[in-house]
């Protein structure tokens, strides 16, 4: 967190939390919900100054809710999350990088929902795959092709792999429950 934020906070302790105005969508952007947005349930404006995205993403948090947060100053401005905390990216110096620019480290597990979704785990970070670089990913699934891809989408017992990780199943309406996150915060 930084130091700026950590001196609002002191100075001002009673600032009331903020929620629906920022979303987090499920291609890592970082978006400001107006209350036309809000309104409409709209997605709203794609956020894209760096050094505003820089200031979020440094002072990026959960409370003991499951609930994810923004500490600007001494207020926290809960975030809608499309998907999960976390969106992955392929890259291919780190292989698989966070939306906040930080690599994901070794997979732990992994999942594909039931609407078509990666999802991964590598510690306490799940993360959501963007959706536009699901087909590198799947160059890695073991055993490789269409055809035991469909089978297992199918149902069939077929052991199928991303890398040395096997692959599970993931409704993804049971997502925010299976790993203890609020979709959409409230107060």
């Amino acid at each position: 967190m930084d130091d700026i934020v950590k001196q609002a906070l002191a100075k001002w302790p009673n600032v009331p939390h903020c929620y629906g105005w920022l979303s987090l969508d499920a291609r890592g952007n970082w978006r400001m919900r107006d209350e036309r947005a809000q309104h409409f349930n709209l997605p709203g404006d794609k956020l894209t100054n760096p050094a505003l995205v820089g200031f979020i993403v440094r002072n990026y948090d959960c409370d003991e809710r499951g609930c994810w947060y923004f500490q600007n100053g001494p207020q926290r401005v809960y975030v809608n999350l499309e998907a999960t905390p976390h969106i992955v990216r392929t890259d291919p110096t780190h292989g698989y990088v966070l939306h906040t620019g930080a690599p994901l480290g070794a997979i732990d597990e992994a999942w594909l929902t039931d609407d078509g979704h990666l999802v991964l785990r590598s510690g306490a970070v799940v993360a959501q795959l963007d959706d536009r670089d699901l087909a590198q990913a799947m160059m890695q699934f073991m055993p490789a092709g269409d055809e035991a891809l469909a089978a297992w989408l199918d149902g069939q017992d077929i052991p199928l792999q991303l890398g040395p990780v096997p692959l599970q199943r993931l409704s993804a309406a049971e997502m925010a429950e299976k790993f203890h996150f609020q979709p959409t915060p409230t107060p």
